[in-house]
């Protein structure tokens, strides 16, 4: 039995295409940028369909910078150490605000939902971080440990867990901790995937946290190295200037290598959590 086609559905299937060109094409473009010849490349004008040419010249030069290895081990001890915290942070607090026995639930809640609409501002942070934690690796993980909306998310899909199954442990005599540990926890794994992935994802991209605290370049991240490198481009000359000798027509390719050297971890991420992500934000999200 055929199924009929609609014209919601031809719309739809369209609208959805023309997303999917969109945001995949500069991705391509980029690639077949950093993997092209510089002199073809140079005289490359409007749309990119596949590499002129073939070389790996740019990622030999860009792998090779000192500063990338440098990025890459700071944002991966950043992203993993501050992944941790911030899950440990939320889960306690979502599912703290999920016990009845919490008389203070309400007006914690509105308090923590009031900063999603309320800052003290830049200055004001950056003044208290500085004088707290100095200019060190804790900057770039302790302030903003929880996410608002993370919270709110893990703490509705924790309320989507049945009452029966907490209250027969509690007749069995299972304390908090056990019914977190045995029961929640396991039964809320699309949601922790999805929050540990938006939580990894944030932290790979920072780099204007880093740019306001830190200031030795042995604890910048990689994203930082990245701004630096494509802010140079712009003005100078050359990619990284002159004692990396590289020449004009490297320019573009180097800064397309850099890019995808950057952006590569986390595709290479996203297919494994994918399965979870769309299960993880509706548990969350459905039943307040």
């Amino acid at each position: 039995m055929n199924k009929k086609i609609s014209v919601f559905d031809v719309i739809l299937i369209t609208v959805l295409t023309i997303l999917c060109v969109v945001t995949i094409y500069p991705v391509a473009y980029v690639l077949f940028g950093s993997l092209s010849d510089p002199l073809l490349l140079e005289h490359q004008k409007g749309i990119l369909w596949k590499p002129l040419g073939f070389s790996l010249e740019a990622y030999k030069l860009v792998l090779h910078n000192p500063s990338i290895a440098t990025g890459y081990r700071n944002t991966l001890f950043y992203v993993f150490s501050g992944t941790i915290i911030n899950m440990t942070m939320t889960i306690f607090g979502a599912f703290a605000l999920t016990r009845k026995d919490l008389y203070i639930k309400k007006f914690v809640l509105l308090v923590i939902i009031f900063t999603m609409q309320f800052g003290g501002g830049l200055i004001p942070t950056y003044i208290v971080v500085n004088k707290l934690l100095g200019e060190t690796i804790w900057t770039q993980m302790l302030p903003g440990a929880i996410a608002t909306a993370n919270l709110i998310i893990m703490r509705t899909g924790f309320m989507a867990i049945p009452e029966s199954l907490e209250e027969s442990a509690k007749m069995d005599g299972a304390s908090d901790w056990s019914i977190l540990t045995n029961i929640v926890l396991p039964l809320s794994k699309p949601t922790l995937a999805v929050i540990a992935l938006y939580y990894g994802v944030a932290h790979w991209n920072q780099w204007f946290q880093a740019s306001v605290y830190l200031r030795d370049r042995n604890l910048f991240p990689l994203q930082l190295f990245l701004r630096e490198i494509l802010l140079q481009n712009q003005v100078e000359e050359t990619v990284v200037g002159v004692a990396a000798g590289l020449t004009a027509n490297m320019e573009d390719v180097v800064k397309y290598a850099t890019v995808m050297v950057a952006i590569v971890p986390v595709l290479c991420v996203y297919p494994f959590l994918q399965k979870y992500f769309v299960k993880g934000v509706m548990v969350g999200a459905v039943k307040g």
